[in-house]
């Protein structure tokens, strides 16, 4: 049951992921073994040479920060005698899910053979494609033939994955033009994406936009994602809460919110990834790991703690007579259903309002 008092259990949590579990490595394809009752959902990142594709992912699941993407090289996997350099990683979010992740290297040679000897290897059971333009490229025209022979190939092996264009490196174009060569960059894609459907983002490595594209993404990929809105919507109305986010552990990537009051910074969600993962790797820098934040002032409490295994919970309270421990308990006890919620193959039952 959830409460409105009484005192916060004490005792020792189990230490956040470190950053070695989230970090990508390189590898041949056959030497990945992932268990059977794994859900994998095969996620392609392309793009060509220097579009800033492993950078992305290293400040996304290896815990990297902006500054330190300059000493990442080129995406070339030197272990594999395969014809095709592509770096793998398997991710685990949610209980079963395991985002199976191609990165795979710009280079002309390598993205030509993608569309011919390794054709069906690379397109074939894709989830979800990611195609990465570097804004300022200066073959344009050769990007966008890369990209239509990516939907060619895609539309062949597998019809129904969803397609995401990231337009990088936003930073560079000046500020009072991004908007205008964000829509039309925007429309030519969707143009030559037909009959697919494709969504847009625009992103940087040093900014919060990052996390936007990234959390939709990873939105479109969990199984039970209605379910879990669901449950954090009566979660929220039980303990009259102003707003509850829920994000990935390991990623801090947002998953799943749900507010009660209209919020004026529609880009908070980032900001908050942004921010707390790296006050998690100032932590991690100093052997300490992140468990749990509470901040709070005349206007409102917001509440950041551990909540599943896979995720961290953030509690926005504007109500002075709720007191901190009540908020802390209904969090602890929420726990275990919300850890059901996780499975795929788990119960079908709702947090119901009493």
């Amino acid at each position: 049951p959830l409460v409105t008092g009484g005192p916060r259990r004490g005792g020792s949590r189990e230490a956040s992921p470190s950053p070695a579990e989230a970090l990508t490595r390189r590898s041949c394809p056959r030497r990945w073994v992932m268990p059977s009752t794994a859900m994998k959902k095969k996620v392609l990142l392309m793009g060509k040479s220097g579009s800033g594709k492993t950078s992305m992912r290293s400040i996304i699941f290896a815990n990297y920060i902006a500054r330190d993407t300059r000493r990442l090289g080129a995406t070339i996997n030197s272990c594999c005698l395969f014809a095709v350099d592509v770096e793998h990683s398997h991710v685990r979010f949610l209980g079963n899910l395991v985002l199976n992740l191609w990165d795979c290297g710009g280079q002309d040679t390598f993205m030509e053979n993608y569309f011919t000897s390794q054709r069906d290897n690379i397109f074939r059971n894709v989830e979800v494609l990611i195609y990465v333009f570097d804004v300022e490229s200066r073959e344009l025209e050769k990007d966008m033939h890369y990209y239509q022979s990516c939907l060619e190939a895609i539309l062949q092996n597998s019809p129904d994955a969803k397609i995401f264009c990231l337009v990088h490196k936003m930073d560079l174009v000046q500020e009072d033009q991004r908007d205008l060569i964000f829509k039309e960059r925007e429309e030519d894609l969707r143009r030559l994406s037909r009959p697919l459907e494709c969504a847009c983002f625009r992103t940087s490595i040093w900014d919060e936009t990052l996390y936007k594209a990234w959390s939709s993404i990873v939105y479109q990929l969990i199984p039970n994602v209605q379910q879990l809105e669901m449950n954090l919507r009566n979660f929220a109305q039980i303990i009259e809460a102003d707003e509850v986010l829920l994000f990935e552990r390991a990623t801090f990537l947002v998953i799943s919110h749900y507010q009660c009051k209209e919020q004026r910074d529609i880009h908070r969600f980032e900001k908050i990834s942004n921010i707390i993962k790296q006050f998690k790797l100032s932590c991690s820098k100093l052997a300490a790991s992140f468990q749990s934040m509470e901040v709070r002032n005349s206007n409102f409490a917001a509440f950041i703690d551990i909540f599943t295994s896979n995720t961290y919970v953030m509690v926005v309270m504007s109500d002075p007579s709720i007191p901190s421990a009540a908020t802390l308990i209904n969090i602890r006890n929420a726990r275990k259903h919300f850890e059901k919620l996780e499975r795929v193959d788990g119960p079908k039952h709702s947090l119901l309002m009493r």
